[in-house]
């Protein structure tokens, strides 16, 4: 069995991405010498490892810093449309990285540090994960800001700089136990603050009508202090802007309680201010209707808003004073087509009358574009009207037209429960100027409605954005599509849940507003990034042009039956598997066989995403390894490959069945594990506090992707994408993106099984019985017998009962009802693995046919489709060239 490439070794080869150039290399050792002596104040008989990070990372920031500000300076030159991307959760992971291969710096880094005495990989292992994420949801955020600056688009995300963002995951004796996740504690090299654009954000107060407007009065004031956070694009000198806020207590707090003389008292009430944005919610399938996270919400929304706005009106860079003063062209400018697609940005205040501005041969081009991802940032719908209509004095209809034109809503998930409901209450409270708002459009809107749908008072109830009930609450979700021109699901399958479904009379009212944008993972950071050796040898055969057009994975197709390119696969996944397998060995004390098949679940826990049916499965094998040897049948008769079961999983701290789960897992493998019998043919490994920088490890190691949710319950997955690219087989369910990489790849190089969503309603109508399934199949009665009986528990027998409970009498994902075809479908699993070349042609084929599934195709349908942009393949001129 080859060893894994060691450093010296590894920098022997020939990368295909290119050689370091002497000067890069001379260049970067001298930055790295000098910020360790001026930045932070060591020299190398002082510095600790942590001192070498950050003196590479300044290094590397200053490559991006000159990007950066010329990126800035093209975008108030040329005054382009811009986007907004909202999101309360940007899973960004480690930076340095990333950053080293968007600007093609790698090569010379290594070099440069390999020649200073150092291991780059041991720096870059030192960073801390930017966990502002709790998964899907904000992983994606982070892909689409990459795609966004690759293509050229002038795009910025806002979200909070959470103090502390998802926990950090121990577990302690099979439990998970959470530990706060300081990621600030050493410092962010990558971040810039930018004070002098601090802004006030307003809660609480009363509203007064008087005849100069409506004023939102007698309010609390938190300031929100921005943070810069650069994001370069790949290899285009493009470096857009992720700007995140961070609560802080005004100076004039509370000061009656000061000249009272309580002085410490009052210093400590800014905590409660800053409390906004100390810590990320750790759940984004559950609604918690808990104030500080609608005060999270609004915070972001606020500030985010004050600051469009401001770009919005000035257009000179550096500039902050007011340059337009209309909104008639906030979300559209009026261009004639023809004209220079750049004017003169001092012209652009002007407002011309409808007569002069539109004439037959006039276009209109996006000129601010908010997307709101998830209902998170619904509140830019009434804080957008509040600000035009009390503060600018637009007319309202004037008003929300603006701010319908402006808005467009990303739905992520079908879950009832994942929905956010807040209470009017809450809001009478809190944000009351914006409860008024939202009652006049709901108004507005329900009356429409009335006049489409006379008499139709059922259509009224289901559609309205007010909830009546003993506690009446505000629907998100309805006013985030009432108050946007596009509204769009993340998979083809769960947007057709939306139309036909979750937003049924919506899109009977509007069918034009809804569409479909499948999920995309960024290319750079999953595969060239986390697998370069499998990035090199498709650079060797197709060229590097799918680093930023991954369609171009389809050549591959070519050498689907090339014995050449079949080895060297093959070869590059155990390499993978051989060097996680030694990162397991020294981080988690555990040995594992790495010819094993690596069969790996990693997801937030849900019970949608069925890892209870994974659960099943594992004890499943270890009964049949057991029968087996208990029949003294060698090798044994049902499981043809050894089999590591690797499970990253973390549950919400709310979460009870979540817990019991990963108590379930770890307990499963505690006995499995621990059997001299099984030895290393079965092994089920729970890795603790999953993260971007663990998945980065994984994924490139895996064979075999568990996708295998209840059908219609997940909205796309993005994982599953991770491994399709990077050479693992999927086993799942036609759900989600699954449909589509079935589609792409062709079912039959899938291990698809279980029900189909029409199915599943079937089942609903019929009524699920669990009891039928574990009365009809033995080997499934049996693994929950021994769940309900303590034998994975023997010191606390009744451990499990709530789990088992669960899934006879109350589980709605249906478990049980696609155990029989997911056993079934492992078995064909086992087969094709005992024939390494078919299993490898498999591969071959899904790589080919991942090309769909990029983040910069998702983000091309977005530019054109909803924010009426044109991706741009120009890279801006270098910082050392002249701009012109």
């Amino acid at each position: 069995m080859a060893a894994p490439l060691s450093d010296g070794d590894r920098r022997k080869q020939i990368s295909v991405r290119g050689i370091a150039g002497l000067g890069d290399v001379a260049e970067v050792r001298k930055s790295f010498n000098r910020h360790l002596h001026f930045t932070l104040v060591k020299d190398r008989n002082v510095a600790t490892p942590r001192d070498y990070y950050f003196a590479l990372a300044h290094t590397v920031r200053d490559h991006l810093v000159g990007r950066w500000i010329r990126t800035q300076q093209h975008y108030y030159e040329r005054d382009p449309k811009r986007i907004y991307y909202l999101s309360l959760e940007f899973y960004m992971g480690r930076t340095l990285q990333n950053t080293m291969v968007n600007l093609g710096l790698q090569n010379a880094c290594d070099e440069a540090i390999y020649q200073l005495g150092l291991d780059l990989e041991e720096l870059e292992e030192i960073e801390e994960d930017a966990g502002l994420g709790n998964g899907g949801l904000g992983r994606l955020a982070a892909c689409f800001l990459d795609s966004m600056a690759t293509l050229g688009l002038a795009a910025y995300g806002y979200g909070i700089r959470y103090e502390f963002g998802i926990f950090n995951q121990k577990i302690v004796d099979g439990w998970q136990v959470e530990e706060a996740d300081d990621w600030l504690r050493y410092g962010n090299p990558w971040e810039k603050a930018r004070p002098e654009y601090m802004l006030p954000v307003h809660f609480y107060g009363r509203v007064e009508h008087t005849p100069d407007g409506v004023k939102w009065i007698d309010t609390q004031v938190v300031l929100a202090m921005p943070y810069d956070t650069p994001v370069p694009g790949y290899k285009n000198n493009t470096v857009n802007t992720m700007r995140l806020w961070s609560a802080k207590a005004p100076n004039d707090f509370n000061l009656q309680e000061f000249n009272m003389g309580d002085y410490i008292e009052a210093v400590l009430d800014r905590n409660l201010a800053e409390n906004i944005s100390r810590v990320l919610y750790p759940n984004d399938n559950f609604f918690e209707g808990k104030e500080l996270r609608l005060k999270q919400e609004y915070f972001v929304v606020a500030a985010t808003l004050q600051d469009i706005i401001r770009r919005f009106k000035s257009s000179k860079f550096g500039c902050r004073d007011p340059v337009r003063t209309c909104f008639e062209t906030f979300p559209d400018k009026e261009k004639s087509l023809g004209a220079d697609p750049y004017p003169d940005p001092t012209h652009a205040g002007h407002c011309h009358s409808p007569v002069t501005a539109r004439t037959e041969t006039s276009k209109s081009v996006l000129q601010v574009a908010i997307q709101l991802n998830d209902t998170h940032p619904a509140l830019s719908i009434p804080e957008l009207m509040r600000i035009l209509v009390d503060v600018e004095k637009v007319d309202w209809d004037k008003a929300w037209e603006i701010t319908k034109r402006t808005c467009a809503y990303t739905n992520h998930t079908v879950l009832p429960e994942a929905l956010e409901r807040w209470p009017v209450s809450m809001f009478e409270k809190l944000l009351p100027r914006h409860l008024e708002i939202i009652y006049a459009l709901n108004q507005m809107h329900l009356d429409r409605v009335a006049a489409l749908y006379p008499g139709d008072i059922d259509r009224l109830r289901r559609m309205s954005v007010i909830e009546e009930g003993d506690c009446k609450r505000i629907n998100m979700a309805h006013l985030c599509v009432i108050g946007s021109h596009a509204v769009n699901g993340v998979a083809r399958i769960h947007s057709d849940i939306v139309k036909n479904s979750v937003f049924k009379d919506f899109y009977e009212l509007e069918p034009e507003k809804f569409q479909n944008k499948t999920n995309g993972i960024t290319p750079r950071r999953w595969l060239l990034l986390c697998n370069p050796g499998l990035a090199d040898i498709i650079a060797e055969k197709i060229g590097e042009g799918f680093i930023t057009d991954l369609s171009q994975l389809k050549k591959l197709l070519e050498f689907i039956d090339n014995e050449t390119f079949i080895r060297d696969v093959a070869k590059v996944k155990q390499e993978n598997k051989l060097k996680f397998a030694a990162y397991l060995e020294e981080q988690y004390k555990v040995k594992i066989n790495p010819t094993s098949m690596f069969d790996v679940q990693v997801k937030r826990i849900h019970e949608y995403k069925r890892q209870l049916l994974n659960c099943l499965h594992a004890i499943t094998l270890y009964n049949r390894l057991a029968e087996d040897w208990l029949l003294e049948l060698s090798p044994p008769s049902r499981m043809a490959r050894p089999t590591v079961s690797y499970n990253c999983f973390q549950a919400a701290p709310g979460y009870h069945m979540a817990k019991m789960i990963i108590k379930l897992i770890t307990s499963i493998g505690e006995v499995i594990n621990n059997d001299p019998y099984v030895g290393d043919k079965l092994k089920v490994i729970f890795l603790e506090n999953y993260r971007v920088s663990l998945a980065e490890k994984v994924i490139p190691a895996a064979d075999l992707s568990q996708q295998i949710s209840t059908a219609g319950t997940e909205a796309s997955g993005t994982g599953n994408m991770k491994f399709m690219v990077n050479g693992a087989l999927t086993i799942g369910t036609m759900d989600g993106a699954n449909v589509e990489m079935a589609e792409e790849a062709g079912e039959e190089n899938l291990f698809i099984f279980g029900m189909r969503v029409e199915d599943v309603e079937a089942l609903d109508r019929k009524g699920y019985n669990a009891r039928e399934y574990y009365e009809s199949l033995p080997e499934l009665r049996q693994a929950i017998d021994q769940i309900s009986s303590g034998f994975f528990s023997p010191r606390d027998p009744g451990c499990f009962k709530d789990v088992v409970n669960m899934l006879m009498h109350h589980d709605r994902f249906k478990v049980f009802a696609d155990y029989e075809a997911y056993i079934k479908c492992q078995g064909q699993v086992d087969q094709l693995f005992m024939d390494p070349r078919e299993w490898t042609r498999k591969v071959i084929r899904n790589i080919a046919c991942s090309g769909k599934f990029s983040s910069d195709r998702t983000i091309t349908e977005y530019a054109r489709e909803i924010w009426g942009v044109e991706p741009s393949a120009t890279a801006i001129p270098p910082p050392n060239l002249p701009r012109n």
